[in-house]
């Protein structure tokens, strides 16, 4: 079986390559321009893939790339709340415009199956936790906005067409590969580096904001269960471990990895961020019969080792 990974030589979509590859049972093609993915992500496996170099806003290259191929995990975007809000019209061209094509391009492939990474980010700051797939969403920033229409196009295709889709709902992934140089990274990357340096955490907000971090092979594990079910038709699921932990947990959690503890400066709050997230898993786990297979403090210490070795 042939799977396309979009965003391939990103820190989710690369450790999806290495899954795929791991498995046997699929050839790997990737397309990527390299905006935010990187080529060393993808160096160890290079001449076990085929790699299409451009952008999904490229509809001809989005055709090449779709040709021949079973199933699509369409990890491609601009990623990041703040990169959104201050670029909207970039963040909107890319993952609108861009998933746009590619789901189109699928379906007069005859592609059987595209699977998206979404985003939590959807729910916006709604108190009710844990969040459930069939609350109303309230995105908070562009980047939210244009994960939800991507939804709503995968849904729409999934009806019209009959092709399957599944929109599947991160909550605040981590782990190796996942870049702390970037403006735009993560929280916990960028704590990886500071514990490594030895520096100061810094924190937006009073860090009491919590999170369902959520490690990337729980990701890589539900994307892969989500090739091999029976039948999909347009769901959204939410996929992360069902905990919730404060920054202040994270970065206890993070000490203790490394063997430090560092100060923490706080900062002001970002425009556009959330202050809980929670996810509900029971759809995910009855329909693709998900489960996390790794936990926060287990995820936290493979993250530190990776980024202390590399």
């Amino acid at each position: 079986m042939r799977i396309l990974v979009t965003g391939g030589a990103g820190f989710i979509g690369s450790n999806l390559v290495d899954a795929l590859l791991a498995d046997g049972g699929y050839t790997v093609r990737v397309i990527d321009n390299f905006a935010t993915g990187h080529r060393s992500n993808l160096a160890h496996c290079i001449d076990k893939i085929e790699l299409v170099e451009g952008d999904i806003r490229d509809l001809e290259i989005v055709e090449d790339a779709v040709d021949g191929v079973d199933m699509i995990l369409h990890q491609a975007a601009l990623p990041s709340v703040p990169r959104s809000v201050k670029a909207p019209v970039t963040s909107n061209d890319v993952n609108i415009g861009g998933t746009l094509k590619l789901i189109s391009a699928a379906h007069k492939a005859g592609v059987k199956r595209v699977v998206m990474a979404s985003s939590s980010s959807v729910y916006g700051d709604t108190p009710t936790l844990p969040k459930v797939e069939s609350m109303t969403p309230k995105p908070m920033s562009p980047y939210a906005v244009t994960k939800l229409t991507g939804e709503h196009y995968l849904n729409v295709f999934a009806r019209l067409y009959g092709i399957e889709t599944l929109a599947i709902r991160y909550f605040n992934v981590f782990g190796p590969r996942q870049d702390p140089s970037s403006m735009y990274s993560g929280v916990i990357s960028k704590f990886m580096k500071a514990a490594i340096e030895k520096t100061r955490y810094t924190v937006n907000g009073d860090g009491l904001q919590a999170r369902d971090f959520t490690y990337v092979d729980n990701v890589v594990h539900a994307n892969l269960l989500a090739l091999k079910v029976e039948k999909l038709n347009g769901e959204v699921i939410n996929v992360a471990c069902g905990e919730k932990h404060t920054l202040l947990d994270l970065i206890a959690a993070v000490n203790q990895a490394a063997g430090v503890d560092l100060p923490v400066d706080f900062a002001p709050d970002r425009l556009g961020d959330v202050k809980y997230s929670l996810a509900d898993i029971e759809l995910a786990n009855s329909l693709l019969g998900y489960s996390p297979t790794i936990a926060f403090s287990r995820g936290i210490r493979s993250t530190f080792d990776w980024y202390a070795t590399s």
